[in-house]
């Protein structure tokens, strides 16, 4: 079924990479598991055929697919088959919708480095490079991002469209921290300082003017999590217990998770985002969006979730 809400369907994803799930809590993350209230908050195990890298975990949230469709099993993404499999950013760019890419410090998603991008189109594309591999330049990488999503999402740019209808924003410094540090306190510094960005995200979108007259589905998402002593790729329950947050149209706060795995993360995006991007998102997409909850692909009539 296509949404019958009379709103202006919109759907931003926020994917900070590499945190752990027990990190997440109102002391370190208050932002994010208070956003959890609004809907769900849920750990995500990755998939057993899925290495804990970057590139195979991004490419199943982005895509929909394993890694028997999409072809990453690493952080140089050469010789995927995303052509065959694209990402949620690219479906709806394709069905002419106004979409925005903004990452931070990570090339393959966004550039064609390292067998990237990942993410093949978009409306607007940002990238922000970090100026040397330290966490102080992670960290302004990130900030940098964080302040030009905002403007956007926020349609505070007098020249620019009055906000994308599907974003992806990426922060990369908690990833950088756990392999610099370990998972301990630059690590849970790292952390606080993303949830705050997302904390700034979230009031750009309901800053919005026309905000109460839109219908917003937004998904919070990391990759993998990381040891104790820093690194990942393994199946240890601290590197393989990812996790995902989603408030929105047809989200019902406390009700069963509509993310289990990260496949499902593209099919909830897509029937959140309904029209034409749903209709092209191919079969596979569609059958998932239909179990992963009919009130989201018909505009959340009967709940619209709670708003902080």
């Amino acid at each position: 079924m296509l949404p019958s809400a009379p709103t202006l369907r919109h759907v931003l994803v926020i994917g900070v990479d590499g945190v752990r799930f027990d990190l997440l809590g109102a002391d370190v993350t208050p932002v994010i598991w208070g956003f959890g209230r609004d809907g769900f908050l849920t750990p995500v195990v990755v998939d057993e055929t899925t290495p804990t890298w970057s590139g195979p975990c991004w490419a199943a949230i982005a895509t929909g697919h394993g890694v028997d469709g999409h072809g990453i099993t690493g952080n140089d993404l050469t010789g995927h088959r995303l052509a065959e499999h694209p990402d949620f950013v690219t479906v709806a760019t394709r069905a002419d919708l106004p979409t925005l890419l903004a990452v931070s410090g990570w090339p393959p998603l966004a550039l064609a480095e390292d067998g990237g991008p990942l993410f093949a189109e978009a409306s607007r594309r940002e990238f922000v490079a970090v100026a040397d591999k330290s966490l102080a330049a992670w960290d302004a990488a990130d900030e940098t991002i964080t302040e030009l999503a905002a403007k956007i999402l926020a349609g505070d740019e007098p020249k620019g469209p009055k906000g994308p209808r599907m974003s992806f924003v990426y922060l990369g410094t908690v990833d950088f921290a756990g392999h610099a540090a370990g998972a301990g306190s630059a690590y849970r510094s790292a952390a606080r300082a993303a949830d705050r960005r997302v904390g700034r995200l979230l009031a750009a979108v309901r800053s919005r003017p026309s905000f109460a007259q839109e219908g917003w589905t937004i998904v919070v998402v990391t990759d993998h999590g990381h040891l104790d002593q820093g690194g990942h790729g393994g199946r240890e329950p601290e590197v393989a217990t990812a996790w995902a947050a989603a408030a929105g149209p047809g989200i019902r706060p406390g009700g069963p998770p509509l993310i289990t795995r990260q496949t499902q993360v593209a099919p909830l995006v897509l029937a959140a985002l309904g029209g034409a991007a749903y209709l092209t998102a191919g079969g596979a997409v569609q059958r998932w969006a239909a179990r992963l909850g009919d009130d989201v692909v018909r505009g959340g009539s009967r709940s619209q979730g709670r708003r902080r």
